[in-house]
């Protein structure tokens, strides 16, 4: 698909960890898709122009696209629902053992939500569906 949205919305679908637009519509995106950020469009592209710019950006399936969808939005609804906070507080809101669940994916608990890659979060969802099964 090639999308058009808001700049500051693409920038989030396509932030990778570490960066301050990164958060959870980035990981479930990117569980899903390749997304790359094909360029911006500028306000006086428009009649009349909007007051902000946009950006394309460009989304293809991925070959083997992570296949627990539900568990990585559970998963990252906790990890970045109280955003700045260690993992093994935040992720208590899913499980009252974060710091297995933590050990299990292999993930610091003092890590930090907008520090976890896409490997990391789908080892959390696969390690939280293991330990509520």
């Amino acid at each position: 698909m090639t999308l058009m949205f808001q700049k500051e919305v693409a920038q989030r679908i396509v932030a990778k960890p570490g960066s301050d637009a990164y958060g959870r519509l980035a990981v479930l995106a990117q569980a899903r898709c390749e997304c790359r950020l094909a360029f911006t469009v500028p306000p006086r592209a428009f009649t009349p122009p909007p007051k902000i710019a946009s950006a394309i950006v460009h989304l293809t399936d991925l070959a083997a696209p992570y296949p627990h969808l539900g568990a990585i939005e559970r998963v990252t609804a906790a990890a970045f629902g109280q955003r700045r906070k260690m993992l093994r507080v935040a992720l208590k809101a899913l499980t009252p053992d974060a710091e297995a669940l933590l050990a299990a994916a292999e993930i610091t608990p003092t890590a930090r939500a907008e520090e976890i890659d896409q490997a990391g979060f789908r080892r959390l969802a696969d390690a939280w569906r293991a330990l509520s099964a």
